[in-house]
């Protein structure tokens, strides 16, 4: 098994690629802006301050051919255990770093999750997301989050009798459900924009985020690739971000997005 924390300043991107898509068949090598939809994950990292090796993890040779060309390692094809629809992201970042230690004597501090469906993402934000972990040791990941539109202490389940219960109620206060918004606590969902944890939290404690989690907010919009009806918006929203760093690094009183 791989020690932990034991490479300082070693950060790993993995950006796991599956071969099989049922919304969008082939859709991590998808033309989206005029690139393969991989690309522009495997460019970010490769852009990144912080960090130091890109890895793609993918069962398809035609999507680790592509990768190659676009500067990522792929050192390996994932077992077609790893592979399907229902394979757990920790079964995917357990097999990674268990063959990168096994083979190279490679254990990184940190591990940056880059999901090749969103990736109309700030290089910056990584870098952010990254650096907000390595300067708390004691914290176990970190994980990009929005605020929640819906509140679920305004949700309810239905009962195998047909009634209903709250999902959540709050200690002190009577039927939360029917209070205004602005008096419940606020609450995140977690969006896949960008995550980052130590491998201890992997082989430690068999979990994506540990015992302590911290949380990087994301106020802007984010897009998902996930439906044929997504590509327009999304193309959209990389073109910003790409024009916006362009004016940022033509702009000597800016810095680059």
């Amino acid at each position: 098994m791989p020690r932990c924390n034991d490479a300082t300043g070693e950060v790993l991107a993995l950006i796991p690629a599956r071969g099989g898509s049922k919304g969008i068949p082939r859709k991590n090598l998808l033309t989206v802006g005029g690139k393969p939809l991989i690309a522009w994950s495997i460019q970010q990292a490769l852009q990144s301050t912080r960090i130091t090796r890109v890895v793609v993890s993918t069962d398809d040779g035609e999507i680790a051919s592509v990768a190659r060309e676009c500067g990522a390692e792929v050192p390996f094809i994932r077992p077609e255990e790893y592979s399907d629809d229902m394979a757990p992201d920790i079964d995917v970042f357990r097999h990674a770093l268990r063959f990168l230690a096994d083979r190279d004597s490679y254990h990184p501090e940190l591990v940056v999750h880059l999901r090749p469906t969103g990736p109309a993402r700030r290089v910056s934000d990584i870098d952010a997301a990254t650096e907000l972990l390595d300067r708390h040791p004691w914290a176990d990941s970190v994980r990009a989050v929005s605020v929640a539109r819906q509140s679920p202490y305004k949700m309810w389940k239905v009962q195998d009798d047909g009634t209903m219960e709250p999902v959540l109620r709050l200690q002190g206060m009577t039927d939360c459900q029917s209070q205004p918004r602005q008096l419940l606590p606020p609450v995140y969902w977690q969006n896949g924009y960008v995550d980052v944890l130590r491998p201890r939290a992997v082989f430690e404690k068999n979990s994506m985020w540990g015992d302590t989690v911290l949380p990087f907010v994301v106020k802007m919009r984010l897009f998902d690739l996930d439906y044929p009806e997504d590509i327009g918006p999304m193309e959209e929203a990389l073109s910003r971000l790409e024009h916006s760093l362009d004016a940022a690094l033509e702009s000597p009183e800016r810095h680059p997005v």
